[in-house]
């Protein structure tokens, strides 16, 4: 049971995507994180003021199901289905993340430099926040769709757009990780 509580490994994960998405591809539905926002942004009544959340929004109600989904299966994956290991990073990276200031590298999810209540109250993180949410934003919607969306869905369906997008976020995650955040932090 131990080796399940670590990352699930490949043999396991991705046999259970390729079945969702290919229940998904036989109802005709696509899968991706942006046209679920879209669609509460819809509910919410955000057509009133941006014509690009004007449509049959119930017709894609069955889109918070995948909400519902992920924030059902996020919870079990981290109150059931984990453990206390650290990630396992190359020591070049933790080299590198100490030098820009992140202190417990690896021993947390995501940093908390970055992510606790102090970092994302103060100026510099609210102005991360803030610029780096309408950059994705801006980004999904000039992408058509999200990395989620394209990466999973549009890859399996085999879509031209999709390799391009994905091509495009790895691109974009590069430039981020290795000339951005160093100038950031």
């Amino acid at each position: 049971m131990e080796y399940i509580l670590n990352p699930w490994p490949w043999y396991i994960s991705g046999p259970l995507i390729a079945f969702v998405m290919a229940l998904l591809l036989y109802f005709g539905k696509t899968f991706g994180m942006s046209s679920n926002l879209r669609t509460l942004c819809s509910i919410g009544g955000a057509g009133k003021f941006a014509n690009f959340f004007k449509f049959k929004w119930r017709d894609q109600v069955w889109n918070l199901v995948v909400v519902v989904g992920a924030i059902t299966g996020g919870f079990i994956a981290t109150q059931y289905l984990s453990n206390d290991s650290i990630t396992d990073l190359n020591p070049t990276t933790i080299t590198e993340l100490q030098q820009m200031g992140f202190k417990a590298v690896g021993s947390t999810l995501v940093p908390n430099e970055m992510y606790n209540l102090e970092a994302i109250s103060s100026v510099k993180g609210l102005l991360i926040l803030i610029v780096g949410g309408l950059l994705v934003g801006f980004g999904t919607r000039y992408a058509g769709g999200c990395t989620s969306g394209h990466a999973i869905t549009g890859l399996s369906s085999l879509q031209k757009p999709s390799l391009i997008a994905v091509i495009g976020f790895f691109i974009g995650g590069l430039i981020m990780a290795n000339i951005l955040l160093p100038l950031i932090f």
